[in-house]
């Protein structure tokens, strides 16, 4: 996840006790990481990120060694996107483009955790970091619930924007590298005053208030989904070009529900 413009300046904190040497690619990784993308600073470093240093400054293939690091993230609980992100730190902060099969072993490995030990289920997607459309159903409810009150009517006040960047025969890592994509330029694009959720495997809505700027948006968002893709590595796992649209809403909630239904198949 990117972070908000006018976030604070992160103090890089000195390494845990027992910590390999420090080089100069992993700690021009590490101020990247922890500059752009990295949450909580006292949880980056994993001995596994100096297996990738050490892949990369030998032109050796990433892969096992981000396979590697990829499951230490998962274990511990970090999200792929920010995982997939950090990866690309590395990348930018030695000037090379991405290596899409350090992206492939990263997704692999952190993959291969949540398919031995599933997080519980929740409101949120643990791949996209995005809510469920169980939750945005809820956020559907309220809305209906508010424009009832304020005499309103919904389909004249709000819409969804929907993604689609489903294609068929796609391993687990694809789809779940593409899916911390989208959800990372959705979070990007639309924040957090827009309720949104993964619909299903490849399928996205957002909740909008209807306006004229709404259907330009749209065509906005499928340009930096695709760009974004490009940087990371995973068009080839995307519907091309991207499918996205405004979508009505119903007059009710129940209908609003039912058409969430729908998007999901």
């Amino acid at each position: 996840m990117m972070k908000p413009y006018g976030s604070p300046t992160i103090m890089i904190l000195p390494l845990p006790p027992g910590g390999a040497p420090a080089t100069d690619t992993r700690e021009r990784w590490r101020a990247a990481s922890l500059t752009e993308v990295w949450l909580r600073p006292g949880d980056w470093y994993h001995p596994a990120v100096d297996a990738l240093v050490e892949a990369l400054e030998a032109g050796r293939s990433p892969e096992m060694a981000a396979h590697r690091l990829g499951t230490a993230r998962s274990a511990a609980g970090i999200g792929l996107d920010e995982t997939l992100d950090d990866v690309g730190c590395l990348y930018r902060s030695v000037g090379a483009p991405l290596d899409v099969d350090a992206v492939r072993g990263a997704a692999q490995g952190w993959v291969l955790v949540r398919e031995r030990e599933p997080g519980p289920s929740g409101l949120r997607d643990p791949a996209t970091g995005l809510p469920t459309a169980d939750y945005l159903g809820e956020r559907l409810r309220e809305t209906y619930g508010f424009a009832q009150r304020a005499d309103r009517d919904v389909p004249d006040s709000h819409c969804l924007v929907i993604l689609d960047v489903a294609v068929d025969e796609l391993g687990a890592w694809q789809r779940m590298a593409r899916a911390a994509s989208v959800g990372r330029t959705l979070d990007q694009v639309f924040g957090s005053g827009h309720p949104m959720a993964s619909l299903s495997d490849g399928v996205f809505a957002v909740l909008c208030e209807r306006g004229p700027e709404t259907a330009r948006l749209a065509q906005s968002v499928r340009k930096i989904v695709e760009r974004n893709a490009e940087v990371l590595g995973v068009a080839e796992s995307m519907r091309r070009p991207v499918r996205v649209w405004v979508e009505g809403l119903p007059d009710s909630h129940q209908a609003a529900l039912e058409l969430l239904r729908q998007l999901h198949r």
